[in-house]
């Protein structure tokens, strides 16, 4: 968290304030973050944004020069401001734009991160990416042709970021269970037909929480600070001990990957 729908909803709400803007400067509050904000990110003086990009989680912010490359970490949200607000405890930078607005970054757990890339190209941290769920490049022949001779349990391989970019831990389980697929199974039992399913209905419920503005648990927050409303049409997330919405089960928690991951035994096989 937050996870694609939450990343890109940042980028759609952050875009039209910034490009065509220009950054006067950087203000760097707190730099320990997961890694230490840029040393460029910290000198930046008068740059024109270009454009505004996404790729996996992490947000891409064209300059003349380079790249910012932003991640939000587990807790991390940025915000348009308007107007000059007293910063914070954990509002850890501020880009100060020319037209006086202020893209302001709020990490109350400091695993974001605020990287300068001259060339995405050769960037470490999008290297070895997968395709992005709601491209053509991720469709069900792709996947079911990578799930042979795989053993290792559905769910967590969904979350690999080299099979596919973007889909966390709480659409990995709402998607399973829409698929009626168990998360324990092991990728090879995958079959053809099931595989379709899945690609479809990932990007079924990415695209809904996109329109949904992401889906707020804790910390994020859309750019205009509104929460988003994904969470309100969880089936399985978080909802350990209650009822299956499908069948009257119980809906049942286990851990995968060192993840929770919620199913319904009845509904799914």
């Amino acid at each position: 968290m937050p996870e694609l729908p939450e990343v890109e909803t940042s980028r759609r709400g952050i875009e039209p304030h910034l490009v065509g803007n220009v950054i006067q400067y950087a203000e760097v509050r707190n730099s320990r973050l997961r890694w230490p904000v840029s040393e460029q990110i910290m000198k930046l003086s008068d740059r024109p944004v270009l454009s505004v990009q996404r790729r996996a989680k992490y947000l891409l912010l064209e300059l003349p020069e380079g790249w910012i490359i932003i991640h939000l970490g587990m807790s991390g949200s940025l915000r348009i401001l308007l107007d000059e607000f007293p910063p914070e405890k954990h509002d850890h930078v501020d880009l100060i734009m020319a037209d006086g607005k202020i893209l302001r970054y709020t990490d109350p757990r400091r695993f974001g991160a605020w990287l300068w890339s001259d060339n995405l190209d050769e960037c470490s941290v999008l290297a070895h990416l997968g395709p992005e769920p709601l491209s053509d490049l991720f469709d069900g022949e792709y996947l079911y042709t990578l799930s042979h001779n795989k053993k290792t349990a559905i769910k967590p391989w969904l979350m690999d970021n080299k099979v596919v970019v973007g889909v966390g831990n709480i659409y990995a389980n709402e998607a399973l269970f829409v698929a009626r697929i168990l998360p324990e199974r092991p990728v090879n039992s995958l079959t053809q037909q099931e595989a379709y399913l899945l690609v479809d209905i990932i990007k079924q419920i990415l695209h809904r929480s996109i329109k949904q503005g992401g889906t707020t648990l804790k910390d994020f927050l859309q750019s205009d600070g509104k929460p988003g409303y994904f969470a309100q049409e969880l089936f399985v997330y978080g909802k350990k001990g209650e009822l299956c919405p499908i069948c009257g089960e119980k809906i049942e928690c286990v851990k995968l990957g060192q993840r929770s991951t919620f199913f319904c035994r009845q509904c799914q096989h």
